[in-house]
């Protein structure tokens, strides 16, 4: 579990394809790679992946992950490439704070930024969401964008907004998002379980 609170900003240093729709991911990061354990969790721009390499190379700590295909098919990773930068956030251990909302890291979709307004240190993020997602997105409710907890301020059908404040637009992907960009999207468990709750009630 995580709390979408980033922790820190990853580079991809490496992508080699393993086998057929296989993939390791190595990240550069600022942990130290001694604290990392081997089949360790590590939430990647909000993916939950499993760590099967970490040490250091050219200076820097890195930690790698394997993507299979439904990873690669239903978020963001397959387009990752040498360069891109990701959210990165350890797993939640008892006792830590809950400063953003549960976040399982299991990504339901991916979201697309249609529109960017950008205030003096602020900004305000227009998506549209899968169809068959957005009844589980609510106004002031939770949403967890690339890994990032956000609340939402507007819905409109399968359009949301969301602002952006200075700080998470200075520690995140979010401040150098355009229009056309893609990001994963994981609903909020409340919602989806009230949905399903609702699916069973007798009619």
């Amino acid at each position: 579990m995580f709390t979408g609170i980033i922790s820190d900003l990853g580079d991809v240093i490496e992508v080699i394809e393993k086998a057929e729709e296989l993939r390791r991911i190595g990240i550069a990061c600022s942990y130290n790679p001694d604290s990392i354990d081997i089949g360790a969790s590590i939430a990647c721009s909000g993916i939950c992946l499993t760590v099967v390499d970490r040490g250091t190379a050219a200076n820097r700590s890195f930690f790698a992950v394997d993507t299979a295909a439904e990873t690669l098919r239903a978020t963001t990773a397959g387009s990752w490439r040498r360069g891109a930068k990701v959210n990165l956030e350890r797993s939640l251990r008892l006792g830590d704070e809950l400063g953003g909302h549960l976040v399982s890291g299991h990504v339901d979709g991916v979201a697309e930024l249609i529109a960017r307004d950008d205030f003096l240190d602020s900004a305000a993020l227009s998506l549209r969401a899968p169809p068959q997602l957005a009844r589980f997105i609510a106004p002031k409710g939770s949403v967890t964008l690339d890994g990032i907890s956000l609340t939402v301020n507007e819905v409109n059908a399968d359009r949301f907004s969301v602002l952006i404040i200075p700080h998470t637009l200075k520690v995140t992907t979010l401040g150098s998002l355009q229009p056309g960009a893609t990001l994963n999207l994981e609903v909020d468990q409340m919602a989806r379980y009230a949905a399903r709750l609702l699916e069973t009630l007798p009619r």
